[in-house]
């Protein structure tokens, strides 16, 4: 049973309640394990409120059918004041239909608990790191970066509310050849800088005029010292002042986002500190790494094999021994490491701080999938702690305007920026939108349909609920009327509906932090929104059914109680994801 003090905990506890006072009869055995009864929604609302498993779950090691071991703890559960029918359903489940009372004390449970409500404590004491974004620092951010970008930092976000310790991480992938191509990049705008005229960019070069100020800063700092100078002396020099600034770019973008990592990880200095030949040295000592020849791939020629596979010796991985379909080399015949040895080192000094990792990557990577779960099985199993390992795959976005795809932007040569679009139509609205799919589905981004007044537009629809509530409540006050909770059994049907789907927010919290899936949090506050208009508009034709109700101040009080509450949890919800609940609109 979840500790989160809801009502389906509540209700969770006298299920509990009724199986002790079961076993205290005899007509249930002592000590049977109950974690896996549960409390949650009926599949049908028409069948109830509540509807519990306990009897599927306990029936067979209580040695019970599980019909008549139903009947008994429906018959303790029916005694309840707060429940007004105990049902039994097919092969024994327990439907629950429970007293108005009990829902609008769960609307109280939200004023009092307020930013809290829905905040659990099944991580607790769980230690996990998150990687996203981890793009390679040759350039600003894009909207290639965003998707992963907003999905792992509302991950983050959401396992913290669901009472886990998160770190944010960002890999800085600096050791690789395209740190050499945006140094040379780099050394091409530094000439620019003092004077020379570079005419268009060489293939192979990175084009976009974001290099311009890079190349001055160096034109600053150096002087005429690398103008002439033979690549050898400057590579590394500029290398590291090109990836330096490029990084402070990047940060921004992100800020613009609202994201902020607690580490920036090098792979260059993970590599100076020799942690791959750490990881090596273990796995070698623990009979995973040998030396091999790599055997080719079947139906592939060379050329189509790319520079990972040699028919050479090499040191290979057994990550078949994990579910891989082949090992796989963790250095290249010249001594360099491959970026599957290098990654694997990577995850190896990640394991060492956490209780499970999370990596969100772009679909693009999907081949590489198994053999870093490989890596990770076989390093946290073998030092006989074995990591929960997770990998999200993103898939890219499509940016169109009014249906037609967007023309590339000039400032970056090559891509529409991150930057370009927070800018165009607010962090909100990208990160909400974001989140308004399956990571895993395809996406497109129109700019007019995201900034659209309608209720096919999900980022309108819940910044509308909230902004909507809150006007409400300037109304209400300025006619001298207040939230309270003293007559909310003046609530009829159409509002307890609406608190019960309210009440729903805890268990979704826990289901999307289980799933790592905080698209969850946007579809459930699109539905407590829609419900929340459905509710609003029952007033345009029904005047009893407005909030403000200057000849009812009880009723009046209570409606309003009940949209603060409402308000409570899109706040909740938007906070998780990053995003603000507007006052107006």
């Amino acid at each position: 049973m979840s500790e989160t003090q809801t009502i389906y905990a509540a209700f969770g506890r006298k299920v509990d309640a009724a199986l002790d006072a079961l076993e205290q009869e005899g007509a249930l055995p002592a000590g049977i394990a109950r974690r896996n009864v549960a409390v949650e929604p009926p599949r049908d609302p028409a069948h109830g409120d509540l509807a519990t498993n306990a009897a599927m779950v306990l029936a067979k090691e209580a040695k019970a059918n599980p019909r008549e071991l139903a009947g008994q703890i429906a018959a303790r559960l029916a005694g309840d004041p707060a429940i007004t029918a105990a049902e039994i359903a097919g092969p024994g489940f327990i439907n629950l239909r429970l007293a108005p009372a009990a829902w609008l004390a769960e609307l109280a449970t939200i004023a009092a608990q307020g930013a809290d409500y829905g905040r659990s404590r099944m991580g607790e004491g769980q230690r996990v790191n998150v990687e996203y974004v981890s793009a390679n620092p040759t350039g600003p951010m894009h909207m290639g970066h965003c998707r992963g970008a907003v999905v792992g930092d509302a991950l983050a976000s959401l396992l913290e509310f669901a009472g886990h310790k998160v770190t944010r991480e960002y890999y800085i992938n600096d050791a690789g050849g395209q740190v050499d191509v945006l140094a040379r990049s780099a050394h091409l705008r530094y000439r620019e800088a003092l004077g020379e005229t570079i005419g268009e960019i060489p293939e192979g070069l990175y084009p976009g005029d974001y290099l311009v100020p890079v190349g001055q800063a160096l034109a600053e700092k150096f002087g005429r010292q690398y103008l002439d100078a033979p690549e050898a002396e400057w590579l590394a020099t500029f290398r590291a002042q090109a990836v330096a600034m490029m990084m402070e770019l990047i940060k921004a973008d992100l800020a613009l986002l609202g994201i902020h990592h607690d580490v920036f990880a090098s792979e260059a200095a993970l590599q100076a500190a020799g942690m791959p030949e750490q990881a090596e040295a273990w796995l070698r000592q623990h009979g995973l790494v040998y030396d091999g020849i790599l055997e080719a791939p079947k139906g592939k020629t060379p050329e189509e094999l790319g520079s990972d596979w040699e028919p050479v010796e090499l040191p290979l991985f057994r990550s078949t021994r994990f579910g891989d379909d082949q090992d796989r080399p963790i250095r290249k015949s010249d001594g360099s490491w491959t970026y599957f040895g290098a990654d694997l080192a990577y995850h190896f000094q990640k394991a060492e701080k956490a209780d499970a990792l999370i990596d969100i990557w772009g679909a693009d990577h999907a081949g590489t999938v198994k053999r870093i779960r490989a890596a990770v099985a076989a390093l946290t199993e073998g030092a006989g702690r074995p990591i929960p390992f997770d990998v999200k795959l993103v898939q890219m976005v499509q940016l169109m305007r009014g249906g037609e795809p967007v023309k590339m932007s000039k400032r970056s040569g090559t891509f529409v920026t991150l930057a370009d679009v927070v800018r165009e139509v607010g962090k909100d609205v990208v990160r909400f939108t974001m989140l308004t799919r399956k990571p895993e589905a395809q996406m497109d981004f129109d700019f007019a349909h995201v900034v659209e007044a309608s209720k096919d537009n999900p980022v309108f629809y819940v910044q509308y609920a909230h902004a909507r509530i809150r006007s409400t409540m300037r109304k209400g006050a300025a006619e001298g009327h207040a939230p309270s909770g003293d007559r909310l059994d003046l609530l009829g049907d159409e509002e307890l509906e609406l608190v019960k789907l309210a009440a729903q927010f805890p268990r979704v919290v826990e289901a999307a932090a289980t799933a790592r899936e905080p698209h969850r949090i946007a579809f459930y506050l699109y539905d407590l929104a829609a419900a929340f208009h459905a509710y609003w508009n029952l007033g345009n034709d029904r005047p009893d059914k407005r909030f403000i109700l200057n000849n009812k101040a009880d009723m009046t009080g209570a409606r309003l109680f009940l949209g603060q509450q409402i308000g409570q949890i899109i706040r909740n919800g938007l906070a998780i994801l990053g995003v603000e609940a507007v006052e107006e609109m």
